[in-house]
């Protein structure tokens, strides 16, 4: 990935995560959503954020509804915040992978032979 694209995911996750959080008045969404990730694509058409969120299953659901619902919003206030050619379109993504590293590392506590930390 170049150097200019990974800027971009940057700036993109920034942007995005302070719209979630100063913007959006869904009351679907949850009350914690972090952005995990951004990726771009190379023509600048798509971009993909990850989004982890605490919460159950059906939490989780409705705060996706509540996203792709508002990544069309999303999409046309970073076109006023950035000054970039082309501003790509919005996907939103569950991101579950935080929540399996955490149910690894509780399974491996119970393990015989092993201390938890403190």
């Amino acid at each position: 990935m170049s150097r200019r694209l990974q800027r971009l995911n940057v700036l993109l996750q920034q942007e995005i995560s302070e719209l979630i959080r100063r913007e959006l008045r869904d009351p679907r969404l949850a009350e914690i959503v972090t952005l995990t990730e951004v990726s771009i694509s190379p023509d600048l058409k798509a971009a993909t954020v990850y989004v982890s969120i605490m919460g159950d299953d059906d939490e989780k659901a409705e705060t996706i509804k509540a996203l792709v619902h508002a990544a069309p919003f999303v999409r046309r206030q970073l076109m006023g915040r950035l000054s970039i050619r082309r501003t790509p379109d919005i996907q939103f993504t569950l991101d579950e992978s935080m929540e399996k590293a955490a149910h690894v590392l509780d399974l491996m506590k119970h393990l015989p032979g092993t201390h938890p930390e403190a």
